[in-house]
């Protein structure tokens, strides 16, 4: 017979199984009304009463994979295979966080286990299929790059040669140049959805090549006292919301300069039309109109989320490739009246970086899995000192104590970066040292969160935010052409 303390510590678990469950109930409710932050803190709570339930770890693993938090999702779908290895989501959540994190090969062998314990699966039969085509892509386009010096798509191009029919009625660059008038037609055509000639957008990005090949990975710029600049974060394919920037701050000008901040691609449907448009003025205006790399400027990215599916479905593969060539010279950090550092993600995993390093980084490549490159692109802030593992599964966290290290080494005042919804599209932290800005209002039509730009004046370089709220568009979801194992289910 059971002694009383056992009895009482049977039941005392079987309470905390039920209050667990009521907790799961409750963040699932959240999950379903996409509020992820709350549905990850119930789901929390529910793990810190029950840590031996595979199921809470599967869920939240899955709101993670929603906020783009693949490091935090990849580490509970493994801790639920370690409390139930035959929990079948466990392996299909992992798999669906090494894919976005570009991890193929781990991907497909727990594709191959789903498949081989659910036979008749077909979902898990069509992502077994895409995963080992990646594979084997990959190992494909490995074997071509060790075998000659990859050449540039612009070489076998004969822009000349191709002809615009009589049918085609939109803009088209005049004398091979593009003007005010053509971007502000094309601007229009774009608006309407109908596609530029090709013939357009391939002179677009033969010339913006040139161009941006031709600037330091570290852009330095100067204000004067009476100029100011505007500084603009994520816009991930939202056509309809960058023309609201525009309309609300003026078209970018020699007298309006503004700089993006990356991310200009993938996940919103519209991103082939926002790039085209970027692109369009920094050709007109090569020294008041700034674009910096973002996370999502580079193959892997965009292989997943969107771009290379919509480049493919609206023009060519052919046409994708140049585009990657593109990418790979967009600089990487940009430095306003030497006190001001402008990056997409954030600062580095170890200290002692300086802006000469910056300035010596070979940009001309896909980013590596860790160093300086990576860390501009990829890493985050923190609100606790020192640095931790990223959330996202690349780079790291840098804290308060970084950042101030990082600024008194390198004579800054502060630095602005991207990378992160924000719910009020922007937030300062790290004592004002640390901005973020986030210009994708309503992110994938489904956050809910506001856009914001910055405002910095030479005069004194204190930034004024401005806030907007998401335009409509029209009817292409978001992911729209996103590969189809980041087509993620529900529970």
């Amino acid at each position: 017979m059971a002694n009383e303390s056992e009895y009482g510590s049977e039941k005392k678990m079987a309470e905390g199984g039920n209050d667990a469950e009521l907790l799961k109930e409750k963040a699932n409710k959240y999950f379903k009304e996409k509020d992820y932050e709350n549905a990850i803190k119930y789901y929390t709570e529910a793990l810190e009463l029950n840590p031996s339930n595979a199921i809470y770890y599967s869920n939240r693993s899955l709101a993670y994979l929603r906020t783009e938090c693949y490091g935090y999702a990849l580490a509970d779908a493994t801790k639920a295979l370690e409390v139930d290895k035959n929990y079948i989501k466990g392996y299909y959540r992992r798999a669906t966080s090494n894919m976005a994190l570009g991890k193929f090969k781990a991907a497909l062998k727990d594709y191959e286990t789903v498949v081989r314990v659910r036979p008749n699966d077909k979902d898990a039969k069509m992502k077994y299929q895409e995963c080992n085509k990646i594979v084997k892509q990959k190992a494909f386009e490995r074997a071509i790059a060790s075998d000659e010096i990859k050449k540039s798509v612009v070489d076998s191009l004969d822009i000349e040669s191709m002809t615009i029919e009589d049918d085609y009625v939109g803009p088209k660059l005049e004398d091979g140049k593009v003007t005010l008038k053509f971007m502000n037609e094309m601007i229009d055509w774009f608006k309407d959805q109908k596609k530029l000639h090709r013939k357009c957008a391939y002179q677009i990005l033969v010339q913006v090549k040139d161009v941006l090949s031709k600037l330091p990975s570290l852009v330095e710029v100067t204000l004067k006292e009476t100029e100011k600049i505007t500084i603009c974060g994520d816009t991930h394919g939202q056509y309809y919301d960058l023309l609201n920037i525009f309309k609300l701050n003026g078209l970018p000008s020699d007298t309006n300069p503004y700089l993006f901040n990356g991310d200009f691609v993938d996940r919103g449907s519209f991103s082939l039309e926002v790039i085209l448009t970027l692109f369009g003025f920094k050709l007109l205006f090569p020294n008041n109109f700034h674009l910096l790399r973002g996370n999502h400027e580079t193959d892997n990215m965009n292989q997943m989320y969107g771009f290379e599916g919509e480049v493919k479905a609206k023009y060519t593969a052919q046409m994708f490739q140049l585009f990657s060539e593109v990418f790979q010279w967009l600089p990487l950090a940009q430095c306003i009246n030497k006190k001001v550092l402008v990056m997409h993600g954030g600062l580095f995993s170890e200290d002692g970086v300086t802006l000469d390093d910056l300035r010596k980084i070979d940009r001309n490549r896909q980013p590596p899995d860790s160093g300086p490159m990576c860390d501009l692109l990829w890493s985050d802030p923190q609100p606790q000192n020192g640095r931790s593992i990223s959330k996202r599964g690349v780079s790291c966290q840098f804290g308060p104590d970084v950042t101030e290290r990082f600024l008194e080494q390198n004579k800054l005042d502060f630095i602005v970066r991207s990378h992160e919804v924000k719910a009020e599209g922007y937030e300062v932290t790290h004592s004002g040292k640390c901005i973020t800005v986030f210009s994708a209002p309503n992110y994938c039509d489904q956050m809910g969160n506001k856009g914001a730009y910055i405002h910095l004046r030479g005069s004194d370089l204190k930034p004024e935010f401005h806030q907007f709220t998401a335009v409509p568009h029209p009817n292409v979801k978001p992911m729209a052409y996103a590969n189809t194992l980041m087509q993620l289910g529900m529970m």
